[in-house]
């Protein structure tokens, strides 16, 4: 639930109703409700507009995901995990969802040519929970999407089949499939 909520948003309330506090306290010469709001509200509301200016929003699910998905979500790899909850919340101080491990794995020539996460989706492959990343990558051809494929794979970890698609020109789809034993 707290993952949902912008701290950005959270900060500027906080803030905002501190320093009007604090000038509402200045203007009745309340010297005590006047240094809070002055010497909390202010650097607080500040914080927050550092915050929203630094924020990444939560990739978008671009489908429900099923009750059947939602119960083999237990054979999920521990990566599978923490690329959904990261992908899913928001994050501070990140230029794009995965971008460091785009870099990695040679497929972000420089921070305007990176692939862009646009979305993500759980499903069911042959039984086994899967989760794909949507991409919107103008500039990163599919040919080299499909050249990395085993790279990805060994990326993410053991226990992962990585399927690399293409549903639409300059899209690309990363299916993450956990290996059944």
């Amino acid at each position: 639930m707290l993952r949902k909520i912008p701290l950005g948003i959270v900060l500027l309330s906080v803030g905002g109703v501190l320093t009007i506090i604090g000038f509402v306290a200045y203007a009745q010469e309340n010297a005590t409700l006047n240094l809070i709001g002055f010497f909390y509200g202010i650097p607080i509301l500040l914080g927050g507009l550092a915050l929203r200016a630094a924020e990444l929003r939560p990739a978008p699910y671009t489908q429900l995901t099923s009750e059947a998905v939602m119960a083999l979500r237990d054979q999920a790899t521990q990566t599978q995990e923490q690329v959904r909850k990261d992908v899913t919340r928001y994050r501070y101080g990140q230029e794009a969802h995965l971008d460091e491990a785009l870099e990695r794995l040679g497929l972000s020539p420089n921070d305007t040519q990176r692939p862009v996460l646009a979305g993500l989706r759980e499903e069911q492959r042959d039984g086994a929970y899967t989760l794909v990343l949507e991409f919107d990558s103008p500039y990163v051809t599919f040919e080299k999407w499909q050249e990395k494929q085993s790279k990805i794979e060994k990326f993410f970890g053991p226990g992962i089949e990585a399927e690399v698609t293409q549903p639409a020109d300059k899209k690309v789809d990363l299916a993450m499939k956990a290996v059944v034993a």
